[in-house]
C-alpha cells in the first residue's frame, strides 16, 4: 500500500473524533443488549494509543499494528480490547517481511479476521463486529484480486461496513451479555459491529483524503 504508518496520528484523531460523534447513540445500543460501557473501553483505549502515536508512526507497519495490538490489550476492557489486540497482532504476524501492497494487506487482513473468529468462537450473522469484518475483508479481496483503484475501494468500504453494522438489527445474539436477551436482542444494532463500522469509515475518510491531495 502506498500509505505509512506516519499517517497513524491523523487515522487515530479521526477515529476517536468519530467516536465521540457518535458515542450518546453508541451507549443506547449497547445499553439495550449489552453492558453500556462500550464506548467508555473503546474510548480509554484510543487515549492510551495517543499516548503512543508518534512512536507507532515511526515504525514499520507490522511493527505498529503489533504495538497497537499490545497496546489495546492492555487498555480496552471487556471483550472488544481481547478482540481488537486479537486482529492487530495476528495482522503484523501475517504481514512481516511482507511489502504491503493492498494484496498483502487483504491476505494479512483475512488471516488477522479468522484469527479474531477463533478467539471470540465466532462467526458470521452472530450479532458481533465480525458482521462489519467480515464483509469489508471479502471487499478487500475482491478489489486485489480484480486489481481495481484503491480510490474506489475506499469509497466502498464504509458502505459495505454500515451494511453490515445495519445487518445485525434482525440477527439473534448468540455471543456475550446479548446471548442471555435471546429473541429481546432482535431489532438491535450490534454496538460493537457500530463503532466497527465507524472506525473502518474514518480510516476510509483520512485515507480517500491521501489519495486525492
Amino acid at each position: 500500500m502506498s500509505f505509512s504508518p506516519a499517517l497513524f496520528p491523523i487515522l487515530l484523531a479521526q477515529i476517536d473524533s468519530l467516536i465521540t460523534e457518535h458515542a450518546e447513540e453508541i451507549t443506547e445500543l449497547d445499553q439495550a443488549i449489552g453492558d453500556g460501557d462500550h464506548v467508555f473501553n473503546l474510548q480509554h483505549g484510543l487515549q492510551a494509543l495517543q499516548k503512543e502515536a508518534t512512536s507507532i508512526s515511526q515504525l514499520d507497519w507490522s511493527d505498529a499494528w503489533q504495538k497497537i495490538g499490545m497496546t489495546l490489550m492492555s487498555s480496552v476492557g471487556g471483550a472488544s480490547g481481547a478482540l481488537y489486540a486479537t486482529l492487530f497482532i495476528n495482522l503484523a504476524k501475517s504481514s512481516r517481511g511482507q511489502t504491503i501492497d493492498l494484496q498483502h494487506f487483504a491476505s494479512a487482513f483475512d488471516a488477522a479476521i479468522n484469527a479474531v473468529k477463533q478467539r471470540g468462537k465466532s462467526d458470521a450473522g452472530e450479532k458481533t463486529m465480525l458482521d462489519v469484518l467480515i464483509p469489508v475483508a471479502a471487499a478487500l479481496q475482491q478489489h486485489a484480486e480484480n486489481g481495481l483503484p484503491i480510490a474506489d475501494l475506499l469509497q466502498a468500504l464504509p458502505q459495505v461496513a454500515a451494511d453490515g453494522a445495519e445487518a445485525t438489527r434482525n440477527m439473534l445474539a448468540t455471543k456475550g451479555r446479548a446471548s442471555f436477551l435471546g429473541e429481546r436482542s432482535l431489532g438491535h444494532i450490534d454496538a460493537g459491529a457500530k463503532t466497527a463500522a465507524l472506525i473502518i469509515s474514518a480510516i476510509a475518510s483520512v485515507l480517500t483524503q491521501q489519495t486525492s491531495a
